[in-house]
């Protein structure tokens, strides 16, 4: 009966182990497609389809930051995104 448990145990840890690797590959996809688009795709996938955005130049630089962090908040946005997405509204 001992021996039963401790390999019930073993096959809980290693599908433990095989899940959260799954996760973990499946973020580090997530962040190759982030890291693959522009500013300009990022801010028509993520804030156009919200809002019809004012021109880039209604704001300044600072606005635009400050507007980034309140946004990447709201539509749940990486840092990555939020920095690609301000640096396109501010250039």
């Amino acid at each position: 009966m001992k021996a039963n448990n401790i390999n019930r145990m073993t096959w809980m840890m290693i599908a433990g182990t095989v899940i959260v690797c799954a996760v973990l590959m499946n973020s580090c996809m997530e962040s190759q497609k982030v890291a693959g688009k522009s500013g300009v795709q990022l801010w028509a996938e993520n804030c156009q389809r919200c809002h019809n955005t004012p021109s880039p130049n209604t704001f300044s630089h600072e606005q635009w930051v400050t507007i980034g962090m309140h946004m990447q908040t709201r539509a749940q946005l990486t840092e990555k995104e939020r920095d690609k997405i301000v640096a396109f509204l501010t250039q």
